[in-house]
């Protein structure tokens, strides 16, 4: 926003933090992660020592509060955000479960006396958790249908799930969604589109213009600034209808084929795993809830919420961005509790959006007014083809930033690179980023 290279000196000279001025040393092991209120005067610490510690943000910083979760069988605590009014701090652990199976657990913790409010299970435990409101945090839950394919299901919870009358729902399921080749739903994060047009943070006008035109997105697999850019392929919808063969549904075609097997006229030219997964994807066909309305309509109103997380279609590594729209009915915690209002065919819910980033997606975070998401990924080699789900593509060591806009789903601004990480694939995890308006860290 600097309208001179003076200007822009000053705010990098005067703006970014470069003294130390306070070392806090009352954790005892790894602090994962640090959340602030939205008022500034309070922050949350997450850690691997297993408590939560709640710190005055005062000129000198004190400890407020601090819970230790071991007592509820977890191992750490790994995330926290403030509700929208700073009343009530969600917080995020590994739960240690029977077997040593490693599960995830969210609490509500009440900011007005440090009472933990309540407790949800929340499965696999990157999904995090995140406030869709004051009062309803959403959480996760995955069920295994074969060896690689699964179904995430998406919660809506009450805060107050203890303390509400019997009668009153505190959880309801919000989507259902099927996963193939051993990917998985996780990092789910809202994105409130009130907020889109508040001046906090806007690109460059001009640049958003031309974005919005044309907007190349630029092969991230090289480092010259004068190769072109090409428009990247648009990823096959997540639901297709299948052609109408002479009215052979997608069930149909599939006891065809597998008749055809039982009896020898075919022999399956695939692996077991193959095989799982053209099951999987004939039957997610035929019993999918198509997307509600296109995310880009214009009669789309100021109160949409989007719900983003990292997800994938060819490997466990999370490679694509899936993006659902929250309907005003789905907010609530009121009304039919597990889907009685559902159709046989509509067992799944597809998703609106898909971003594909081609690598593994290692840290998204949202700019303060929702309109843009920041992702952090690792590149895989550009033309790598994944033919066992369970042996994702190598990756990058250079970590590549990308800004998408959420108005028009496109990428705005060239990937950043200043990052490099060393980690493998198998043990590369979630490295939080945190987006103000002028940085990010």
């Amino acid at each position: 926003a600097a309208v001179s290279w003076y200007d822009e000196f000053q705010r990098l000279y005067d703006t970014i933090p470069c003294v130390e001025v306070q070392a806090l040393k009352e954790h005892s092991d790894q602090v994962l992660h640090l959340s602030f209120s939205h008022s500034g005067y309070l922050f949350a610490s997450c850690s691997k020592d297993c408590t939560v510690k709640i710190w005055s943000n005062e000129l000198d910083i004190s400890l407020q509060h601090s819970s230790n979760m071991r007592p509820y069988n977890w191992s750490y605590t790994q995330f926290s955000q403030f509700n929208s009014d700073d009343s009530l701090l969600l917080v995020s652990g590994v739960f240690v479960g029977p077997h040593n199976s490693s599960s995830g657990e969210i609490a509500v913790i009440s900011m007005e006396n440090f009472t933990l409010l309540s407790r949800v299970r929340n499965k696999p435990y990157d999904v995090f958790g995140c406030w869709l409101n004051e009062t309803n945090l959403i959480s996760g839950n995955l069920h295994r249908i074969g060896r690689i394919t699964s179904c995430s299901v998406l919660w809506l919870n009450n805060a107050f799930q203890g303390i509400e009358s019997e009668n009153v729902n505190v959880v309801k399921r919000l989507f259902k969604i099927q996963n193939l080749n051993a990917s998985t739903i996780r990092t789910v994060m809202v994105a409130d589109c009130s907020r889109y047009d508040c001046p906090d943070l806007l690109l460059d006008y001009e640049e958003q213009l031309a974005a919005s035109s044309t907007c190349p997105v630029f092969d991230l697999g090289s480092d010259s600034e004068e190769e072109e850019a090409k428009p990247k392929q648009t990823p096959e919808p997540a639901v297709q209808e299948l052609p109408d063969e002479g009215g052979v549904t997608a069930e149909d075609g599939l006891q065809q084929f597998f008749d055809d097997i039982m009896e020898g006229r075919v022999r399956p030219a695939m692996t077991e795993t193959e095989l799982e997964t053209k099951v999987a994807e004939l039957f997610v066909r035929n019993r999918t809830k198509p997307p509600e309305l296109n995310l880009l309509s214009a009669d789309s109103n100021s109160k949409t919420k989007y719900l983003i997380f990292t997800t994938g279609c060819l490997t466990y590594s999370p490679h694509q961005i899936g993006i659902k729209r929250i309907l005003p009915h789905q907010m609530t915690t009121a009304g039919p509790v597990l889907g009685e209002e559902r159709r046989s065919d509509e067992f799944f819910d597809s998703l609106d959006h898909v971003i594909d980033i081609h690598g593994h997606i290692i840290g998204m975070g949202l700019s303060p007014d929702h309109r843009y998401l920041y992702v952090n990924s690792r590149a895989w080699p550009r033309d790598c083809i994944i033919s066992d789900p369970m042996q994702p593509p190598p990756i990058a060591e250079e970590i590549d930033l990308h800004v998408f806009d959420l108005k028009t789903m496109k990428e705005v601004k060239r990937a950043l690179r200043a990052h490099r990480a060393y980690t493998p694939n198998e043990e590369c995890f979630f490295i939080f980023l945190d987006v103000s308006r002028d940085f990010v860290a």
